[in-house]
């Protein structure tokens, strides 16, 4: 475990430089500086690339074979250097994996070799102990195999920000991705003219004035009457065309433009190879141009005919309450098209890579180790596993990439 003692203490130190200032970079050598980290010597290969375990003239090669089968042990056995038959040694290999968990494997005779009895699932890290016994003595040997694992103390895993949280059931999103921009509904625009023609007198409104619905805009004196008359606001909304003046005639033209635009429309574009996935009153996710808020809503309508792109329009109702929202912007959305319940999950940000496994950390104390997972469907921030890790288990979900640089420095792997 020493090269991740090390790090920890190089994580604390690069900790302390940065918030200690610029003034402490002067002086970064000297306390990042360690002891050089003496290379562990190389197990001993056998004739199978197994370990080799020697005790006097007694001799175990023990490997890990997975050609064609799991990974199970395979054994052979020397003395003064010469085969002994499988049947006469009595063998036990127990792995003492992180947490705990000791997996007890007994042998048996195959051919030239003794088997391992049970698979040697992922991952292959364990600290082994290996017994044998042949005419009527003991050997024991004990030694570490870890691989994906690395130690970081509580204070600097804290100042890193490393997050976690336990793996457990789950509800997955799905969703389709879609785009569109705002429209105003119909109806959101009132254009605003004389009922009978006249002189304008007053213009009691400007360009963006915001009005009441039966608020006085304009006061005309009519040319057949010669009596001034008022017209008012036919609903709520922002004055968005001045069109008219004091003094000028009606002549029967629009003279203002009020707009209402405390709601707007999403109208979103959905392709044919999810057009049966997209149900009115499905929820929606919604993000504005111009905008990191993340808006709610769902599916109110959805147009029958295509576009020329062939893109079925969707539309997603939203409020303006904070009058933020502007015609044509565009929307990028989330529609969700299925909710599923599943009894085994972790979060997909803490997903890494590691050999040709897809794997999250798992957390024991301040030791974290690499659980190869088995994945199934994915949903919003959730992903299903099928195998790898056990209900209740704590793993890395912020700032995993930590764990796994440290790791592939560490360069450690199992034996085969």
């Amino acid at each position: 475990m020493t090269n991740n003692n090390i790090f920890a203490s190089a994580s604390l130190a690069l900790l302390l430089l940065l918030t200690t200032g610029a003034g402490a970079l002067i002086s970064a050598p000297a306390i990042a500086a360690s002891a050089p980290v003496a290379e562990e010597e190389e197990p001993e290969k056998g004739p199978h690339r197994g370990r080799m375990l020697r005790k006097d003239d007694f001799a175990v090669e023990l490997s890990i074979f997975e050609t064609g089968v799991p990974p199970e042990f395979r054994v052979w056995v020397t003395h003064d250097n010469k085969p002994v038959a499988p049947e006469k040694v009595d063998l036990n290999v127990k792995l003492t994996r992180l947490g705990g968990v000791v997996d007890d494997i007994n042998f048996y005779q195959q051919s030239d070799f003794l088997r391992g009895d049970m698979e040697i699932y992922e991952p292959h890290s364990f600290m082994v102990t290996v017994e044998a016994q042949y005419q009527g003595k003991t050997y024991r040997w004990e030694y570490d195999n870890f691989e994906g694992r690395t130690t970081i103390e509580a204070a600097v895993a804290d100042a890193m920000e490393i997050g976690t949280e336990i793996a457990g059931p789950a509800t997955l999103d799905q969703t389709i991705p879609a785009y569109g921009k705002l429209s105003l509904p119909a109806g959101a625009k009132r254009q605003v003219s004389a009922r009978f023609d006249g002189e304008i007198k007053t213009l009691h409104v400007g360009l963006g004035d915001r009005v009441k619905k039966g608020h006085t805009l304009l006061t005309i004196e009519s040319n057949e009457s010669l009596k001034p008359y008022d017209i008012t606001a036919p609903a709520d909304g922002v004055v968005t065309q001045q069109l008219a003046n004091s003094g000028e005639q009606t002549n029967g033209r629009t003279l203002l433009t009020i707009t209402d635009s405390s709601v707007y429309i999403a109208k979103l574009a959905v392709y044919p190879s999810d057009y049966k996935k997209v149900e009115t009153g499905a929820p929606v996710n919604l993000e504005v141009a111009g905008s990191d808020e993340v808006r709610k809503g769902e599916v109110t309508f959805i147009e029958p005919e295509v576009r020329e792109d062939q893109a079925r329009i969707v539309w997603v109702k939203l409020t303006n309450d904070n009058q933020s929202l502007s015609e044509g912007s565009f929307v990028s959305a989330n529609i969700e098209v299925a909710t599923i319940d599943v009894p085994l999950a972790v979060k997909r940000v803490g997903l890494q890579g590691f050999r040709d496994f897809t794997v999250v950390y798992a957390k024991v104390g301040e030791q974290y180790e690499v659980r190869m997972l088995e994945l199934g469907k994915m949903g919003g921030e959730w992903v299903e596993v099928l195998g790898g890790i056990e209900p209740g288990t704590e793993y890395v979900t912020e700032n995993s990439y930590i764990l796994k640089a440290d790791i592939e420095k560490s360069g450690a792997s199992h034996d085969h």
